[in-house]
């Protein structure tokens, strides 16, 4: 996969700095005001009966907050939390050892979740429902089963994928809640925190501006603001406006509508090389040279929310706003004109 700066995927080099600018408890945390709330409510209800919190799912595209939900539910709950990848759990083993260091009332925070082996969720059935681990040891011929006692925990799981997840494993969260993409408003207001946090003050205009080209997703408006930051340093600026964040994110190939040049590969080959569509899926990416769930759950969401991309039975097509958004004659309108005749 290319790298782009509009990547939802994780800098090593950005984490110290991400960790820096993320959100610790509800109060800070801007956007998804029901989810929010609701939660608010969930964790207190938890208090008060002395029990631990639910199991919770949270699903959504990349970038829009999961992880750092997770870490304020276990803020807000006052106990440990521990990570882990569904990728990285492959083996009983695994996940027996992870299950192990939980003290009890711990949230245990699985990214990718849907990405785990199934003969894992298997085994994380008992440990969701009845808190005890029941795993088999030896070889063939001498293995046996053994029972663990876990103490209560909340498994807090994060997936692009909902439907994914097996129907028993989904089944087994008792709060499952969808993270939206953020509005312009609430990503200014992001921006504009980001920039404190970051000692960088940002005009309104540019705050906004910034925000109305960071796809609805606050990891990429923080990701594009530091990025813009770096230029405003090199220009000795003491502040980002207008035009030092219109230079920057002119260099960055990121265009009025947030879109990069990767989002343009993508809806010129179906336009060019598909006449517009409908395309399958492993046909384009094969065209572009992306992987398929990288189209799917990094490059689609967003030009399927604003419009610029449908998906049919028979695969994809673009539609009359990406030909707009290109420059390219439209002749596929109602009446076969071309739409700026």
């Amino acid at each position: 996969m290319k790298e782009r700066v509009l990547s939802s995927e994780e800098l090593k080099d950005d984490e110290v700095v991400d960790n820096t600018i993320r959100p610790e408890v509800l109060d800070e945390y801007i956007g998804q005001a029901e989810v929010k709330e609701n939660i608010r409510v969930f964790i207190e209800a938890s208090k008060i009966r002395g029990e631990v919190l639910d199991h919770v799912l949270l699903y959504g595209p990349p970038g829009l907050g999961k992880t750092t939900l997770a870490f304020i539910i276990a803020k807000e709950l006052g106990v440990n939390i521990k990570t882990a990848s569904g990728p990285s759990i492959e083996k009983s083993g695994d996940l027996a050892a992870i299950l192990s260091t939980l003290e009890p009332g711990d949230v245990l925070f699985i990214d990718e979740i849907h990405r785990m082996p199934r003969y894992i969720e298997e085994i994380l059935y008992p440990a969701m429902e009845d808190f005890t681990l029941d795993i088999i040891i030896g070889g063939e011929g001498s293995s046996r089963s053994i029972k663990i006692d876990l103490p209560p925990f909340t498994l807090v799981g994060a997936t692009t994928r909902a439907g994914d997840l097996s129907a028993p494993l989904r089944d087994r969260f008792g709060i499952i809640s969808k993270l939206k993409f953020y509005t312009v408003e609430e990503l200014t207001d992001i921006i504009k925190r980001t920039s404190k946090v970051l000692s960088m003050p940002i005009d309104d205009d540019a705050a906004k501006e910034l925000a109305s080209r960071s796809r609805g997703t606050p990891r990429i408006a923080n990701r594009l603001f530091k990025r813009v930051r770096d230029f405003a340093l090199v220009d000795q600026k003491e502040s980002v406006d207008l035009e030092v964040m219109d230079k920057a994110l002119g260099r960055l190939k990121v265009d009025k509508s947030g879109l990069d040049e990767t989002d343009h590969q993508l809806l010129k080959a179906i336009i060019e090389r598909f006449n517009g569509g409908p395309v399958g899926i492993d046909a384009l990416a094969s065209s572009i040279g992306e992987e398929t769930t990288t189209i799917e759950d990094v490059i689609e969401p967003y030009l399927l929310q604003e419009g610029y991309l449908k998906r049919t039975s028979r695969g994809r097509m673009v539609t009359e706003k990406a030909y707009k958004e290109l420059n390219i004659s439209y002749q596929g309108g109602l009446f076969g004109m071309d739409f700026d005749s």
